[in-house]
């Protein structure tokens, strides 16, 4: 019993080499052979990518490595005129090109439509060059030239070396994410795609007269010296190169370190109207006004009413400074304002009350207007909306009608609720309006231009109640002495409660833009 016990495990040993020995290739065929008579599923652990992601990922590589690049190797320095400069080409929706001319603010052109900006950073101002220009004038004419002629210098060098910035960057960052020279190789020439594209798209919408029309945003202050006047606007039209010298010019007399920033110097060809509106009862308000008159050389103030909240007699003395703002004070009745208002304010000097279509020439321009029929504080009265508004316009078209009858044209017409406005469509080449708290301009039907004002006020001391105030609105009007018409307008935005930083707009009305068929004198 023992023995056959422990003659089992040599048997076993014995038939086991056996049956290798009988099979060919050893125990790998074996294990092959049992795996091929038992098959059995292997679950992949990692999906292949799908053709839309793999894309995507790349156009991100590509996008993030250009931006990197332009961010590191993007810029050239420039000069331009007797500034030096550095110029960058920046990722954009807009497109466009910034002048950043620190610390007076910065100047926004909308030159071209495509996903990259043109930033300009004067960074400093050559003293030799500066002195020559400044205390030679007659230099200006020449400037024009080599003031195109560096742009477009530095334009191509900035191009050039963004293109190598951007094909690099892509290139770079595709071979640190995909560790494939093919894979990089592809981002680098997709960058180039995209570059070349964006190129053309800025080429193509490449526009020169946005120079005419730039907004300024940085200190009040510095507005008007930096966009200058509408004289060249109104009569030179040879505009690209003359534009860019006059801006470089003001910016040349503003960094000058040897004198005082240069008085504003308006074309006496114009009159010089600001146009305010919906003050209601903001202290601050006045303060801007006068600070604006002064800027621009203000000839003729605009008041389209709402210059109280209540129209109580208890608010008039905050009437008062309007005697001391520095230019004649045109002003009509709003919605806010009472009968006790406009009484009071007849009785102040420099100061003229329009309402049922009463007529009166200020600083060579003839205004006519009519009073808001509605004072909505008083609640004991329902409200008769639009029709009213209506009524009353018909009634101030007809005197403007009259006045032309009689050869005494008006040139700008006034009301309120832009409703009453609308009605003298014919009657008048400019009508201003308030009410609504924002601004606008639209040329009607009958060829009768309607700007409404936005609020001066921040629409009054109620906007502290939010989070974030109004913003204080008013414009600049230049109107041609000759013609009466509207040349030009700049929109000026501050924040919240009058703060010492600006967005000036400049505008022009198509008729006076280059090429453009001149308007006629009158509707």
């Amino acid at each position: 019993m023992a023995r056959d016990s422990a003659a089992t495990p040599k048997h076993v040993v014995h038939l086991a080499k056996a049956l290798l020995r009988r099979t060919k290739g050893g125990p790998g065929a074996v294990l092959r052979g049992y795996r091929s008579r038992h098959p059995h599923t292997v679950v992949a652990l990692v999906h292949p990518a799908h053709p839309w992601s793999r894309a995507f990922g790349l156009v991100a590589v590509v996008l993030i490595g250009a931006w990197l690049g332009l961010l590191i190797v993007g810029s050239v320095r420039a000069p331009v005129g007797p500034m030096d400069t550095r110029m960058t080409v920046r990722p954009s929706a807009t497109g466009g090109t910034k002048i950043n001319v620190s610390p007076l603010g910065a100047l926004e052109l909308q030159s071209h439509l495509a996903p990259v900006r043109l930033d300009v950073d004067v960074d400093r101002l050559d003293p030799e060059r500066a002195r020559a220009l400044v205390d030679h004038p007659e230099r200006i004419s020449g400037l024009q030239d080599e003031v195109a002629a560096d742009v477009r210098s530095g334009t191509v060098d900035v191009a050039l070396r963004s293109c190598v910035a951007v094909v690099s960057g892509a290139t770079a960052l595709g071979l640190a994410v995909y560790r494939r020279p093919r894979r990089a190789l592809a981002a680098g020439g997709l960058a180039l795609t995209l570059l070349t594209a964006s190129g053309v798209a800025a080429f193509a919408t490449w526009n020169p007269k946005s120079v005419l029309e730039p907004k300024f945003s940085g200190l009040l202050s510095s507005a008007p010296s930096v966009v200058g006047s509408a004289r060249s606007i109104v009569s030179e039209f040879d505009v690209y190169q003359k534009e860019l010298a006059r801006l470089v010019t003001n910016v040349t007399k503003l960094y000058d370190a040897t004198s005082t920033l240069p008085a504003y110097a308006p074309d006496p060809t114009t009159v010089r109207v600001l146009h305010v509106s919906d003050i209601h009862l903001n202290p601050a308000s006045w303060h801007i006004v006068q600070s604006l008159v002064e800027q621009y050389d203000i000839d003729v103030i605009v008041d389209s009413g709402d210059t109280m909240d209540h129209g109580t007699a208890a608010e008039n003395a905050f009437l008062d400074p309007v005697e001391d703002l520095g230019a004649p004070y045109v002003w009509v009745r709003g919605n806010h304002d009472s009968e006790l208002t406009q009484r009071y304010l007849e009785g102040l000097d420099n100061v003229h009350v329009l309402d049922d279509g009463k007529a009166v020439t200020v600083a060579g321009l003839r205004f006519a207007g009519i009073g808001d029929p509605q004072y909505t504080p008083d609640r004991s009265v329902e409200a008769e909306g639009d029709p009213a508004e209506e009524l009353a316009g018909s009634r101030l078209a007809s005197a403007l009608w009259q006045q032309d009858a009689a050869g005494t044209p008006v040139d700008v017409a006034i009301a309120h609720n832009p409703v009453a406005a609308r009605e003298t469509d014919g009657a008048v080449p400019l009508v201003l309006a308030g009410h609504v708290h924002h601004q606008e301009m639209e040329v009607m039907e009958n060829g009768t231009r309607l700007r409404i004002e936005g609020s001066t006020g921040g629409s009054g001391l109620r906007a502290v109640e939010d989070d974030k105030p109004d913003p204080v609105e008013a414009s600049v009007l230049y109107l041609d002495r000759d013609s009466k018409l509207l040349q030009a307008w700049d929109e000026i935005r501050l924040g919240g409660l009058g703060l010492t930083t600006a967005e000036v707009s400049r505008h022009l009305p198509k008729e006076n833009q280059p090429g453009a068929t001149p308007s006629p004198s009158a509707p």
